[in-house]
């Protein structure tokens, strides 16, 4: 089914799926911290900063904010974290979405570096607030890039020897096809690395945790609250069906699902659906699936990523789907994971569940001025929980005055996908259509 509008697109992706005001059934909503729903927006409402989205990018900013002093009122649709925050894969990688290569060609080698460093502080970033606010999504260290072929483990053993002479890296171990068969027993990887200062989390508790914090530190959040339109001007005017909010200024935060609430946004971030299994517990089987508790990601062009969890259960992601309806998740997800790990045919999966992340053109983090006083982030391209958490920051700067740091993710190319909102769909999914042919055919 095609997307329709914007606006139309936006109202599926927000309730084709999933039911009002709550979780999805996923492994993570499963084993997330109790929060009590906070109540929807009734009525007017008056702040220095009304923040829509209440994922990583809206909740960073919310506690960056408050701590600075503004007064802050973050409106979410469903609950907190119910987007992709709450539903990717859990890894926090290093560096940009795009690589360094990629990045110097783009921006120069000055600030290429910049954008590296602010990578790294994006990880520390998360380690700190989590360790900070107590949050129950303790980091664990580690994630290995599996290569599939020989000049993809050439690549990767290449690009580590740049991180390390370049821009002083030293945390990635290069992986030949024996160190990679006794991380990943499965045998069908050439090589690789891993990168020990890159890691996973529980993602839904890891956004919990920031709203938590943010609350604790003053903003207010409210949920079951969709906003349907903003009136823009000096004062501007956020409308959801029961209430509005006027502020000096407005954060865009809502990433896959802003829509059509802004219109050169949603020409250049484009939704995308993701997928992901939960097995039953494997018990003494996990170490026929990881030996070491890192996680994983593959180099086809339409991702495999996986790890265990606490109770060696193995969380297995993958697949796309370009409308707002999910597909069959096991069929779309289990192919490639018997690709990889055919021994796991007869195992269990007592979980299935999907979520809409955002890319863009160039696979760059989206910021957008849209206004005096409205800023956007958005498009992290599978990338997000860090970055995303470092934007929160960055909007709190720029709300603030401070806006280098900004300007310079804003610097970033992002064009509007061919045929701009109306056409985007289609014209990706032709695109992607042919990439996964590649995949399937190992090219």
């Amino acid at each position: 089914m095609g997307a329709g509008t914007p606006a139309l697109e936006r109202m599926n992706l927000l309730h084709a799926n999933d039911k009002a005001g709550e979780y999805p059934a996923s492994y993570y909503s499963a084993t997330r911290t109790p929060l009590a729903p906070f109540v929807h927006l009734q009525g007017a409402a008056r702040a220095d900063v009304c923040i829509i989205g209440a994922g990583y990018t809206g909740l960073s900013a919310a506690l960056h904010l408050a701590q600075r002093g503004y007064s802050v009122v973050v409106l979410e649709a469903h609950r907190v974290g119910f987007g992709a925050s709450g539903r990717n894969g859990g890894q926090v990688g290093s560096g940009q979405r795009n690589d360094q290569d990629n990045l110097e060609r783009v921006t120069g080698r000055e600030n290429a570096r910049r954008l590296w460093n602010m990578a790294e502080e994006a990880k520390g970033l998360v380690k700190s607030l989590i360790n900070d606010h107590d949050i129950p999504a303790p980091f664990r260290p580690g994630i290995a890039h599996a290569c599939w072929t020989e000049s993809q483990t050439r690549h990767a053993h290449h690009y580590a020897d740049r991180l390390r002479r370049d821009y002083d890296y030293n945390q990635i171990e290069a992986l030949d096809c024996d160190a990679m068969a006794r991380l990943i027993p499965s045998g069908v990887f050439k090589g690789g690395d891993i990168d020990r200062g890159a890691g996973h989390i529980h993602p839904l508790n890891y956004a919990i945790g920031l709203a938590r914090a943010a609350v604790i530190a003053g903003a207010l959040i409210y949920e079951n609250s969709e906003v349907t339109s903003i009136t823009h001007g000096t004062k501007a005017m956020v409308h959801t069906a029961q209430g509005n909010v006027t502020a000096d200024h407005i954060i865009l935060a809502g990433n896959g699902y802003l829509g059509g609430l802004e219109p050169q946004i949603a020409a250049r971030v484009m939704p995308i659906n993701n997928f992901i299994l939960a097995t039953e517990p494997l018990g003494e089987r996990a170490a026929q699936v990881l030996t070491e508790p890192i996680a994983v990601t593959d180099t086809r062009f339409v991702v495999n990523y996986w790890r265990l969890s606490d109770d060696n259960r193995l969380l297995c992601g993958g697949g796309e789907s370009y409308g707002w309806r999910f597909p069959d998740i096991v069929k779309t997800v289990r192919p490639a994971l018997l690709d990889i790990y055919p021994t796991l045919r007869d195992v269990r999966f007592d979980y299935a569940w999907g979520g809409t992340l955002a890319i863009t053109m160039t696979r760059n983090p989206c910021f957008v001025r849209v206004a005096p006083n409205v800023l956007s982030a958005s498009g992290y391209s599978g990338h997000g929980i860090a970055i995303a958490t470092l934007a929160g920051r960055i909007l709190s700067e720029a709300v603030a005055g401070q806006a280098e740091r900004f300007d310079l993710m804003a610097s970033l190319p992002t064009p509007s996908f061919p045929g701009g909102a109306a056409l985007r769909w289609p014209m990706l999914v032709l695109a992607m259509t042919w990439y996964s042919m590649r995949d399937k055919l190992g090219l």
